[in-house]
């Protein structure tokens, strides 16, 4: 079942619609759906995103999410460093920008849809991560949270990994079934998309239970004084 993230989403003002990641058999539950257009970025949904609508993602229709969200090539891998190196400035060589495709993941998907949208409590089951987009004030909130239950010899509760908008979203945490949170939309190519003051953090759907457990504990961060100062600074709201 679907926990509860209302008292979170009340207490720092966030009023951003969750975005959820799904890896579902049944596109139809996810109505009305939209598809992206040739190599367009995910992050262009976002307007959709707010007005209810599911981004609809396959190996044959996928927008530039391809390698990344469904393990499928777009280009020639010398194409690729080409184009990560020289047009996007990414790595100081070929060399380098190899190295790092070398080594980083991809998600392959266990059903034939990958959706992203508004969070869809009857289909939890196959929500992957997710993903909040807040202002610096939100996220330093939620980074707190996101280590309260974290012992020193867990895995990093919050990570910060260089990669594409979209791989931030799911194929770059190592485990999905471990609770952890990445810092995301610091690429740049994405964000004339975003609002400028937003950031995502996006979730396991591991810590997401974890954080919303963290926001019904009375002795948590999100109830002390330290964050009352800080809402009282910014005029009574975190809101961007």
């Amino acid at each position: 079942m679907q926990p509860d993230p209302a008292p979170i989403l009340d207490r720092l003002s966030i009023g951003t619609p969750l975005i959820g990641l799904y890896d579902a058999p049944d596109p139809g539950a996810f109505a009305p759906l939209v598809e992206p257009g040739a190599r367009q970025c995910v992050f262009a949904s976002l307007k959709h995103w707010q007005q209810g609508k599911t981004l609809h993602l396959t190996r044959e229709k996928h927008g530039c999410g391809a390698p990344f969200l469904l393990d499928a090539d777009m280009r020639p891998r010398e194409d690729m460093v080409r184009f990560l190196c020289d047009e996007e400035g990414l790595r100081a060589s070929h060399e380098l920008m190899g190295l790092w495709l070398d080594v980083v993941r991809h998600y392959r998907p266990r059903h034939d849809h990958l959706l992203i949208g508004p969070l869809r409590a009857d289909q939890y089951d196959y929500l992957r991560t997710v993903t909040f987009y807040v202002n610096p004030d939100q996220l330093s909130a939620l980074c707190t949270g996101a280590t309260y239950y974290s012992k020193p010899a867990d895995p990093p509760p919050v990570i910060a990994p260089f990669g594409s908008g979209c791989s931030q979203l799911l194929s770059l945490f190592e485990d999905l079934e471990a609770p952890q949170a990445i810092i995301g939309a610091t690429d740049q190519a994405m964000r004339k998309h975003l609002e400028p003051w937003m950031l995502a953090f996006t979730v396991t759907r591991p810590m997401f239970e974890l954080l919303c457990r963290w926001a019904g504990d009375r002795g948590s961060s999100l109830h002390t004084g330290f964050l009352e100062a800080l809402i009282k600074a910014r005029g009574g709201s975190l809101s961007a």
